[in-house]
């Protein structure tokens, strides 16, 4: 430290990863996939991803808990001071994502961490009375949506709405034209953006020029940890740091989101579920698909924002990190398991590979082709095609 002032370090993190089984192979995320599990996911993210600090959803699950204390009975990992599990170079948050339902509308997702398991458990033994099944992934919870939040702030915890865009559950893509109408707006501590927006697009609704955003993997098998990070600065990633950089006080803040170029997203465009065809916001009105005329409209995130609008250009605020779109690895066409695999042995790993090796040393791993094909997605400039109505877009053929 340098005087009073306090020397701060950059952290990625991905902080809403889903646990598909426990150790004993029990469901948890159902369409998650089986060795999704407490243990494998911090392996992932510290040996391969290089994610400094993560957030594992379904940590409200008593078979989970019993998992994260035979790890620490163990002594593999660590309750640490400051809130959160250290496990070698990566921190785990404990999270739980929660389904609420406003009366008279459809349900949203909210995110939820935790200091410690001690608190979590306490959670748990408050949604076990408002839940139908408390092992399982994103169950509904029967209590109104801000007596959620005060249960969860009371505890010490925060609370982040979840993919608060996609039309699958996101607040604003299925439940409500402004947050404000389900929340307390002062019982919130961030907003995640989802894999079809970016702050650009949020930036057409004003209530959210408050918040800090974050893009997270919303992970749901251990390849897709990291396909959307952010860079946070921090003193050491732990639970207290993460509040105060989501708070931006004393100099923590997310300093960056690193997310999909929202065309990339499966539900960017407005779509027809019958014949697949991207539909516009003028076409949505007509509530028929233009090409088959079948009736179910998937609408995208894009389309739902330019009607809920309050603004007619984005605003992005003085304290609005940059977003970057960068593609992740795995979306790079001719960069398969064996090639990417060359790279992680010589390169340590996925962040390593996407943030500081040179284009020349890729080439001598795996050829000027792909070499030059991660600079480019690196950079966010590949040339892509727009997904919808659940499928992913892709990038365009050269």
């Amino acid at each position: 430290m340098n005087g009073n002032k306090v020397e701060l370090t950059d952290y990625f993190a991905d902080l809403h990863i889903h646990i598909g089984r426990t150790e004993k192979g029990d469901p948890v995320k159902i369409s998650g996939s089986h060795d999704l599990t407490f243990a494998n996911i911090a392996k992932e993210a510290s040996a391969r991803k290089g994610i400094g600090l993560i957030g594992i959803i379904d940590c409200h699950a008593p078979n989970v808990q019993e998992d994260i204390r035979a790890y620490l009975h163990m002594g593999e990992m660590t309750e640490i001071n400051g809130g959160g599990i250290a496990y070698r170079d990566t921190v785990v948050l404990l999270g739980t994502e929660l389904e609420f339902r406003a009366e008279g509308r459809p349900e949203a997702h909210v995110l939820a961490y935790f200091p410690n398991l001690a608190v979590m458990e306490d959670f748990t033994q408050w949604m076990a009375r408002h839940m139908k099944n408390v092992n399982l992934s994103s169950q509904r919870i029967y209590a109104p949506p801000r007596e959620l939040q005060q249960q969860i702030y009371g505890r010490g915890g925060i609370m982040v709405p979840a993919h608060v865009f996609t039309p699958h559950k996101g607040i604003y893509g299925s439940s409500a034209a402004r947050m404000e109408e389900l929340l307390d707006m002062e019982l919130i501590s961030g907003v995640e953006l989802g894999l079809s927006a970016d702050s650009s697009m949020a930036g057409m609704i004003s209530e959210l020029d408050r918040f800090s955003f974050l893009t997270n993997s919303d992970a749901h098998s251990l390849g897709k940890i990291g396909r959307e990070y952010n860079k946070l600065s921090l003193m050491q990633p732990c639970f207290d740091e993460f509040r105060m950089a989501l708070e931006r006080r004393e100099g923590r803040r997310v300093c960056a989101n690193y997310g999909l170029n929202p065309k990339l997203g499966k539900y960017h465009r407005s779509y027809c579920q019958s014949c697949g065809t991207i539909i516009d916001e003028q076409q949505m009105a007509n509530e028929r698909c233009p090409d088959c005329g079948h009736p179910k409209l998937v609408r995208g995130v894009l389309d739902r924002i330019w009607s809920i609008a309050d603004r007619e250009q984005p605003v992005i605020p003085s304290h609005r990190p940059p977003y970057i779109y960068q593609i992740p690895l795995e979306f790079i066409p001719g960069l398969g398991k064996a090639k990417l695999n060359h790279l992680l042995t010589a390169f340590g790993t996925e962040m390593n590979i996407l943030h500081k090796v040179s284009q020349g040393e890729l080439a001598a791993v795996v050829g000027d082709v792909l070499a030059e094909q991660i600079i480019l997605s690196r950079e966010g400039r590949l040339s892509l095609v727009s997904g919808g109505g659940g499928t992913y877009g892709k990038i365009a053929k050269s």
